[in-house]
Formats: C-alpha cells, sequence, structure tokens
C-alpha cells in the first residue's frame, strides 16, 4: 500500500460519502442542520479516521483512529434507519445503504485485526 487511498476500506466508505450526499439531497430542508449533517459528518467521518489511522505511525494511535471510523460506521447506520422510519429514504434504498455500512464496519474489523497481529 503506497497511502490510504489504495486501501479498498477507504476507498468504499468514500463511495459511501458520495452516495450519502445523494441521497441526503432529496430529504426534507427542515432536515439541513439535522439529519442531513448528522448523516453527512458520520460517513465523512470515517474516511477521514481511516485516513488518519493510516498516517499514524504508531500503531496504539493507528487503531484508535479505525475504532473511531468503526464507530461512524454505527452512527451512519443509526441515522440510515431513522431516515428510513422518517419515510425520508425509500426502503430499498436503506437496507442497501445500512448493509454497505455493515461491510465497511466489518472491513475495518479486519483492518483492526491485522495490524494488532
Amino acid at each position: 500500500m503506497r497511502d490510504f487511498y489504495d486501501l479498498e476500506v477507504w476507498k468504499k466508505a468514500k463511495g459511501l460519502v458520495v452516495e450519502i450526499y445523494s441521497v441526503t439531497a432529496n430529504f426534507p430542508k427542515q432536515e439541513n442542520f439535522g439529519l442531513i449533517d448528522q448523516l453527512r459528518r458520520a460517513s465523512n467521518s470515517v474516511c477521514a479516521n481511516i485516513a488518519e489511522g493510516y498516517g499514524r505511525y504508531h500503531t496504539k494511535d493507528k487503531i484508535k483512529f479505525y475504532y473511531n471510523a468503526r464507530g461512524s460506521t454505527s452512527e451512519c447506520m443509526n441515522h440510515i434507519l431513522i431516515a428510513e422510519e422518517l419515510k425520508y429514504l425509500i426502503n430499498i434504498d436503506g437496507k442497501r445503504l445500512f448493509l454497505e455500512y455493515e461491510t465497511v464496519r466489518k472491513m475495518i474489523n479486519g483492518l483492526i485485526n491485522a495490524i494488532k497481529v
């Protein structure tokens, strides 16, 4: 790996950020400073923490940022469930996004386990 952007998990998370921005553009305008902002920030946090963790030299530092990224996947999943219940997401979009974040979370777990060895 040359840099963080070569990591498959970062690529997948970045793709989800772009998708989250696109999907939330259709949310009601009253959610601009609520659910839209929270979901966008959480999705960006996944990518940013993976990138920052990759850039850290010490193993404990790397793992700390990867844990933060993993936590942000759960935050995204939470916001997606709420958006579904509020009927802001068509069920198939919400379910698919939820499963995509679940996959990213598993990939982050794999990254953490590979470093711990």
